[in-house]
């Protein structure tokens, strides 16, 4: 019979469960307002036309937001993959060898600190219930099978990108002639503060660090191709 437990924090539960999700959008929407932002601002200080700055913008966050979505289609699914790879390996262990795996999970839980009599109750009490699950869990590491979805993934970062980007894109149309730069940096460096504490609320964590961390990097990364921009507008100009 199924048992169900209360929790004993209800007021404030676990949210690990959201990290598959969350990393993927604030991933997207980091990468793509700082991604876009810089490249704005690196333009904007090589050449003065707004039409150029603004073109250049839009190619970036469709080439940017094509390219974080493909890449995390990628890594979710290598990931999924090597699990695919350890549960078929345990399934084969657990047919050829189930002696060998009882006694190799009792030793694991001597090592977490159980008597060997508890520890070899304990390996034969979870083998009964579910052996695969238990190896999986327990021996192997992998405590949410799947817990990511390759699409689901690419299409939370990508979706996440191109909405970012699209701030600082607006910043530009917006911006007064010849404030292109501050306009982006100003509505960029908001939007990361926001990004940040919206990132850490969501997952439980401390929101200051996480605000600090986001605009700190996100300001290197203006700061750097706006170097950049002005040492080419030089060299070209």
């Amino acid at each position: 019979m199924d048992e169900t437990f209360a929790a004993t924090h209800p007021e404030d539960p676990h949210r690990l469960g959201r990290s598959h999700w969350l990393r993927a959008v604030v991933l997207g929407a980091t990468d793509g307002i700082v991604s876009i932002s810089s490249l704005l601002i690196g333009v904007a200080a090589a050449v003065s036309a707004a039409d150029i700055v603004l073109a250049t913008g839009v190619a970036g966050m469709v080439a940017g937001a094509m390219s974080i979505a493909a890449s995390e289609y990628i890594s979710v699914s290598s990931q999924a993959d090597i699990e695919r790879a350890e549960i078929m390996r345990e399934k084969r262990a657990l047919k050829e060898d189930p002696e060998g795996e009882l006694a190799e999970m009792a030793a694991i839980y001597r090592r977490r600190g159980l008597s060997p009599e508890t520890a070899d109750q304990v390996a034969k009490e979870l083998t009964r219930s579910g052996a695969l699950e238990a190896h999986l869990r327990d021996e192997v590491g992998l405590l949410d099978l799947h817990a990511a979805s390759p699409k689901r993934a690419a299409l939370a970062s990508g979706s996440a990108f191109a909405c970012a980007g699209l701030l600082p894109l607006c910043a530009v149309v917006f911006a007064p002639a010849g404030f292109i730069v501050p306009s982006v940096l100003g509505a960029t460096l908001l939007a990361l503060l926001f990004l940040g504490a919206l990132g850490a609320w969501t997952g439980g964590a401390p929101v200051a660090p996480a605000m600090v961390r986001t605009v700190i990097w996100g300001a290197v990364a203006m700061a750097a191709t706006f170097l950049a921009g002005t040492l080419v507008g030089q060299f070209i100009g």
